[in-house]
């Protein structure tokens, strides 16, 4: 009977030789068939309706610079309404943490503050409330990357604001990032201790890969596994596999107390993470709004894109206003009777000619008007707002804003269940 090549290869060279050289084919095509490619999409369109909208509704976002050097600093500035109809199926931001959506460390968070108050570390923020931020970033790798707000929330995940391309020029070898200690050295975080990381990493990696090269070239994972599922689980360990694991055990634990000891003598003075809770950070201190708006139903034009709000709004103020501005999920649907000139924001999310009423008529000082607000653009199609109208509750939330002659701004919060509509002929 004819042998097969796998078997003339195996008596040639040996079983395990053959497990060995298996594992190593293994690896090689793992390592070399897995290509990484750059992601240019905008992640924030995977996350749902009803979290963009009714949650964190960011405003008066600026990005300091859009093309920088590597070193250089820039500023990512604005502000955060917490919605007061925070979703049930979200948690509440009790336990928040401001950061950067970026593709991977490009640009390096040297500071954050939240209403003037650094934080470093958790903080609590109100629902219904105002909050203003800041975070400086250092500039590390060179390129063009789109760099987002973003507020992480205990058991309710990242909450993606808008974001904006930045250009990054230069070389990443020339990044430094010298960090002063309490003891009053200087070092360099981007480099320090980076030897001894990569060498510590490498030991226990190649502790690991001998650890599983034992076992699998003693009868091969497939072979274990068919005498585990025929019952015999407990003649696979031999009594000299249980001394190679004892001592592969004292081993290991020898090196980490020899590891921890040698660490603890270089560094003798050490501080804990900083992981405690800011709590009581104040929200801005704004006047009390002299509008008010009250929700009285609305419907979306699936085909359309078209959002219907109806509102009746007071104007207790001493001067007329206009709506000029509805802004929900970083997307901005501006009133060309208001806006005049394009303000600077990010191309994608203004819509510079998305908003409409009814009755484009001032509301007068002590006013009440019914209104129709219409929120109409291809954006909020292609941002999948829309998905709202697949929602379990179809609800949607935002900021209205008012303008009056002398140019001040009144801030009003809208939200509330629409009445998705899927009749064809609307056109946008």
């Amino acid at each position: 009977m004819a042998l097969s090549i796998g078997e003339i290869f195996a008596k040639f060279m040996g079983a395990r030789s053959v497990r060995a050289i298996t594992l190593g084919l293994a690896a090689a095509i793992a390592a070399t068939t897995l290509p990484v490619t750059p992601a240019s999409a905008h992640g924030e369109r995977s996350q749902q309706a009803f979290l963009r909208m009714r949650t964190l509704n960011w405003y008066d976002v600026k990005w300091s610079k859009t093309t920088l050097n590597v070193n250089e600093e820039m500023e990512l500035t604005g502000k955060v309404h917490v919605f007061s109809g925070w979703p049930q199926a979200v948690a509440k931001p009790e336990e928040a943490f401001l950061n950067v959506g970026e593709p991977g460390p490009v640009l390096v968070r040297k500071a954050s503050w939240v209403g003037g108050v650094p934080t470093p570390r958790t903080f609590s923020l109100e629902v219904g409330k105002d909050y203003e931020y800041r975070i400086l970033l250092k500039a590390r790798r060179q390129g063009r990357f789109h760099v987002h707000v973003q507020i992480n929330v205990k058991d309710g995940g990242p909450i993606v604001g808008p974001g904006q391309w930045v250009e990054i020029k230069g070389d990443m070898k020339d990044f430094t990032n010298p960090v002063t200690l309490l003891d009053g050295s200087t070092v360099d975080i981007e480099t320090y201790g980076i030897t001894w990381t990569m060498t510590y990493h490498f030991i226990w990696m190649a502790a690991a890969a001998a650890w599983i090269i034992y076992w699998f070239m003693q009868k091969g994972i497939i072979a274990r596994g068919w005498q585990v599922a025929a019952g015999k689980g407990n003649e696979i360990i031999t009594p000299a596999d249980k001394r190679f694991g004892g001592i592969w055990l004292a081993v290991s634990m020898l090196a980490l107390l020899f590891f921890y000891a040698k660490a603890n003598s270089e560094f003798p003075r050490t501080l804990p993470m900083q992981a405690g809770l800011l709590k009581g950070i104040g929200p801005i201190d704004e006047p009390a709004s002299v509008v008010s708006a009250r929700f009285g139903g609305g419907s979306y034009k699936v085909p359309g894109r078209e959002l219907s709000i109806n509102l009746k709004i007071t104007n207790r103020g001493n001067e007329p206003l206009k709506i000029g501005e509805f802004t929900t999920a970083g997307l901005r649907f501006l009133n060309p009777e208001v806006f005049t000139t394009r303000p600077e924001f990010p191309e994608y999310l203004m819509a510079d000619r998305g908003l409409s009423v009814n009755d484009p008529t001032p509301i007068a000082p002590g006013e009440t008007r019914d209104v129709v607000v219409v929120v109409q653009d291809a954006r909020f199609d292609i941002e999948r707002l829309s998905d709202l109208a697949y929602d379990t509750d179809s609800q949607f939330g935002g900021l209205l804003f008012l303008f009056s002659p002398s140019g001040k701004r009144e801030k009003v919060e809208i939200g509330g269940p629409v009445i998705p509509r899927f009749q064809a002929g609307a056109s946008l």
